[in-house]
């Protein structure tokens, strides 16, 4: 008798904690916020790494070797 009484109470108590859905108000917002401003970081940097001497050193460096195997490939160079 007591564990059909006890089994009642608790099926019958509303939940207050854990719902679904409960403390989800305003995640999303807050989600694309951390986004933005993730991007807008990421953009800061490649800004100022593609404007820098060094990286554009590396990259003339890559292409001449790129145009360098290929003109060997085809026994050019």
């Amino acid at each position: 008798m007591t564990r059909r009484v006890i089994a009642r109470a608790i099926t019958r108590t509303p939940r207050r904690f854990g719902a679904p859905g409960a403390g989800d108000t305003g995640a999303a917002t807050a989600e694309y916020a951390v986004v933005t401003v993730a991007a807008a970081g990421l953009g800061g940097i490649l800004i100022k790494l593609l404007t820098s001497d060094w990286f554009l050193t590396i990259i003339k460096s890559i292409f001449e070797w790129i145009i360098r195997a290929a003109l060997s490939f085809f026994g050019l160079g």
